[in-house]
């Protein structure tokens, strides 16, 4: 099983960049994708989830409205859309997926199955 992030780097505040997961070795179409970000003396937090099909989608309020999350099934690939980024967005990201399992994604780390290694973000002032 792999998860390989790309995409992080450095952009300036109010900046966007795009983060990519790609998944393989396992059924990627029958986990909920998730992404989580930690920053340096934080817990990792959740960013947003998005459902087994792509017709669903949760996220952090830190995030509403600036961030989307979807998913090619197609191509094992989840992607996050970052826009308006602020310097508070500085971190690590994971991507995370999560078996299917009855109901919504659930959003607790201890709930994902296979994590990757993550990709740095850093926004600068």
């Amino acid at each position: 099983v792999q998860l390989v992030e790309s995409g992080g780097g450095l952009v300036q505040a109010g900046g966007y960049l795009r983060l990519s997961c790609a998944a393989s070795g396992f059924t990627f179409s029958s986990y909920a994708m998730g992404w989580f970000r930690e920053a340096p003396g934080k817990e990792r937090e959740l960013v947003g989830v998005v459902s087994w099909s792509g017709g669903r989608t949760f996220y952090a309020d830190s995030v509403k409205g600036r961030f989307t999350i979807s998913r090619y099934n197609a191509k094992n690939t989840v992607y996050v859309q970052m826009n308006s980024l602020k310097t508070e967005d500085t971190a690590v990201y994971y991507c995370a997926a999560q078996r299917y399992r009855p109901g919504n994604p659930t959003t607790k780390t201890g709930d994902y199955d296979y994590w990757g290694q993550g990709t740095q973000v850093t926004v600068s002032s």
